[in-house]
This record gives C-alpha cells, sequence and structure tokens, in this order.
C-alpha cells in the first residue's frame, strides 16, 4: 500500500523578494507608493466603519440616505488620512517591498567642503 503525504504549503519570503524587485525587475517605486497609500486608505475605512458600527443606540434621524453620506464622508476622511500619511502604514509598505531608497546624486560644488572653499 502506497501512503500519500499531505504537500506543504508553498511560503513565500518577503524579504527575498523585495530587494529583488527593486533591484531593477520592473518594480516602479511611484506605482507602489500610490497602491500603499490606497491599502492605507482602505485599512482607515475599515477602522472607521468599525467606528460608526459600535453605536450607544438609534440614530433618531436615521435614514438610508443619512448613512450612505456618513459612508461617502467617511470614505472621503480615510483617503485624506491616507494622503497625509496620518497611520504611516504606506511608509512601512514602501520599506518593506520597495527595498532600499534611492540615494539622491549630489555634485561637488554642495558639498561642505566645497561650501567652505567657495566661501574663502
Amino acid at each position: 500500500m502506497t501512503r500519500l503525504s499531505t504537500p506543504t504549503p508553498p511560503t513565500l519570503s518577503t524579504a527575498a523578494v523585495a530587494p529583488a524587485k527593486a533591484a531593477g525587475t520592473g518594480v516602479d517605486r511611484e506605482q507602489l507608493k500610490a497602491v500603499a497609500k490606497q491599502f492605507e486608505a482602505v485599512f482607515a475605512r475599515q477602522i472607521i466603519g468599525s467606528m460608526r458600527a459600535g453605536s450607544l443606540g438609534d440614530d433618531m434621524l436615521g435614514s438610508d440616505a443619512g448613512k450612505t453620506f456618513r459612508d461617502m464622508a467617511d470614505s472621503r476622511l480615510a483617503d485624506d488620512m491616507s494622503n497625509k500619511g496620518t497611520f504611516g502604514i504606506a511608509d512601512l509598505l514602501l520599506k518593506q517591498f520597495g527595498g532600499p531608497e534611492p540615494k539622491a546624486v549630489t555634485t561637488g560644488a554642495t558639498t561642505g567642503a566645497a561650501l567652505k572653499d567657495a566661501a574663502r
């Protein structure tokens, strides 16, 4: 009789994937930043929705239109919070999946020694 073994699910190490993608295999840092902000907005919407779900009683003027307006206002608030980086989730995702941030290229004229020489 042949014994069947249970296959192990594949695992993904993000530590190995993120630097490889950032090294030039096609990840656009700006696109990744936009997606990270969108994820932060979705997360903020979930938090705000959970806060709204916990109510102390019935809304006296409650209606479907009022609920729809509140949902739209909450969605806008979540978008604004993610654009301002209120939670910082987008920045953390960018660090995790974007690899090291590209360094700014400086010219010799902007270094401290060059500025001291220029002042003489």
